[in-house]
């Protein structure tokens, strides 16, 4: 039996590939949404395709990772599903190759605009592991720049799609595949230099398990991945027990007037999430496919039962997640799915909501709970070139019993990612960035307050500009805990150079023009607990930094 000292060299060895990963990615990415938002995930799974070791990046995109993995062995035909023969058999699957896939329902799980890359890793003439990395990508054509639309009724409008094929056979590019995908973007060279870059990520990840296989032999290896999901299997199970028990629901009203459910029945043995009891899948673009409901399930259980340790396949041993073919979680081909992230953040939002006042030591009060994405483009002043902002805002959270909520972070969905820098935005952009500052409109309060949203001004330098967004928690604000009040709503509005104001929180292909200012503005968080309780120093700090004006503060806190 191999010593636990050498199976602890072993999966940190793995963590520190899969960040290696990361780490190449975002140096070598052309788009600043990789390379500054980090919109970005790296993982390590076994030759089975079970995720062995999550990277950094987004949570929702690391969850994506072993789904992508497990559709490209079953297509390819010689998957390990049993542990018998792992050998390159038939051919399908080679040493060197990288596959690539986009598709939600050929391995992609999320939108279009997320490449997957997937590389086998064999040592000894045996599949042992695969590396993958995902990132969003600027543009992968469609009816849009951008390839978001919320016009789009079917796939098929919102880009080209991969179905989990080959980029690199055996070492060597597949010209015409790159060809297809760079012919059909609007901005060639970016996604050109963002595919290099990822490529790059799988395979500096795969040169490191092969060293690290090598020298400990294959079988110490899978040994050592086996060892480690047994762990977090046992971990989860052990925190699963300090959970409550029982069955909880929840049902909230949404911003579209649709109300989504949600049923959590809690055991000893089980965390089971049922969302059969859901709308039929949108006609247009917020829908997700089964694997991205999911993963939101995955994060939330994650975060209740061993938040510190990294994921694997055994985290999720004791979780099971219901849901309904043909509804708004569980979306059929060929549905629009380009605003997945909206629909995936809510379905996170309704489990966290559904516990929250249940596990008041793990779930805050509501957060501003959007990727508020928004996207502003058009030609660049200064170079003739398309440009594309995707840009993910950061938001407020809610208050924790005990402290105030943190200000301007993004969605817990959205996990550990940053917003652009003003400098990089206006250099490349060819736009300004007016304003970026704290949101002081009333909302949030309580015994601790949420934390601040953001304000952020875009003004326009070309001609000829478009803005899409889309934006939730804007009617339905971010909910309270123990009396305290809600949050105050995600919205974005242009203000046109005549100075009339208009205001949206889903836009598509919207003109604007030289002068134009996108002004976007994130929620606060929710408040817990009655306001009148805030202690008199608190009001004191809130009033003095300008988060509540001095008559507000009277009403509110009573001071």
């Amino acid at each position: 039996m191999t010593d636990q000292i050498t199976l602890e060299i072993i999966q940190n060895s793995l963590q520190s590939a899969a960040d290696e990963m990361f780490a190449a990615m975002r140096k070598t990415a052309m788009s600043s949404i990789i390379y500054e938002v980090l919109d970005m995930g790296t993982g390590i799974t076994d030759g089975r395709g079970r995720l062995a070791s999550s990277g950094a990046g987004i949570p929702a995109f690391v969850g994506v990772l072993d789904k992508s993995v497990q559709f490209i062995l079953d297509k390819h035909g010689n998957a390990d599903k049993d542990g018998d023969d792992d050998k390159h058999s038939n051919g399908a699957i080679e040493p060197g190759d990288v596959f690539i896939t986009n598709d939600p329902w050929h391995g992609g799980v999320t939108h279009l605009n997320d490449l997957v890359l997937a590389m086998p890793v064999f040592v000894d003439d045996k599949l042992v592991a695969w590396t993958a990395n995902i990132a969003h990508n600027s543009d992968v054509g469609g009816m849009a720049p951008g390839s978001l639309s919320g016009e789009a009724t079917e796939i098929f409008q919102e880009g080209l799609r991969l179905p989990a094929v080959k980029l690199i056979r055996a070492g060597e590019l597949d010209q015409s595949v790159m060809d297809i995908i760079t012919c059909n973007s609007r901005m060639p060279d970016f996604l050109l230099g963002d595919v290099w870059a990822a490529i790059a990520s799988v395979r500096i990840g795969a040169k490191r398990i092969e060293e690290l296989a090598g020298k400990y032999s294959t079988e110490t290896f899978q040994h050592a991945i086996d060892s480690f999901m047994e762990f977090g299997a046992r971990t989860a199970r052990t925190e699963l027990k300090k959970l409550p028990k029982g069955t909880f629901e929840l049902s909230e009203p949404q911003d579209d007037g649709r109300t989504y459910n949600v049923s959590i029945t809690i055991s000893d043995t089980e965390f089971i999430v049922d969302l059969r009891d859901n709308p039929d899948q949108d006609p247009a673009c917020t829908n997700t496919s089964r694997d991205g409901t999911v993963v939101c399930a995955q994060m939330v259980f994650k975060s209740l039962t061993d938040p510190e340790s990294p994921a694997n396949e055994g985290s999720f041993a004791p979780l099971k997640v219901l849901t309904t073919e043909g509804s708004v979680f569980h979306a059929q081909e060929p549905a629009a799915i380009g605003f997945y992230f909206e629909t995936e953040v809510r379905v996170y939002d309704l489990i966290w909501r559904c516990l929250a006042p249940h596990v008041p030591e793990r779930l805050p009060a509501g957060h501003f709970s959007s990727i508020c994405g928004t996207f502003v483009g058009g030609i660049h002043p200064d170079t003739g070139r398309q440009y594309t902002i995707i840009e993910p805002q950061i938001g407020g959270w809610g208050a924790w019993d005990g402290r105030d909520g943190n200000p301007c972070i993004f969605s817990g969905f959205h996990g550990e990612t940053y917003n652009t820098p003003a400098e990089i935005s206006e250099a490349r952009n060819g736009l300004f960035v007016d304003k970026m500052a704290l949101n002081t409109a009333p909302g949030g309060e309580g015994e601790y307050n949420g934390g601040r949203g953001l304000v952020l001004e875009y003004r326009i330098r070309t001609e000829k500009g478009f803005l899409t967004a889309g934006f939730t928690r804007s009617v339905v604000k971010p909910w309270s805990l123990e009396n305290g009040e809600e949050g105050s709503g995600n919205i974005v509005e242009v203000v046109r150079a005549n100075g009339e104001t208009e205001e949206y929180s889903f836009v598509s292909g919207l003109d604007v023009t030289t002068d134009d200012v996108i002004r976007v503005t994130t929620s606060c968080g929710a408040g817990y607990g009655d306001p009148k309780k805030r202690a008199a120093e608190a009001v004191a700090i809130d009033v003095k930094n300008g988060f509540i004006s001095a008559d507000r503060a009277a009403t509110i806190y009573g001071r």
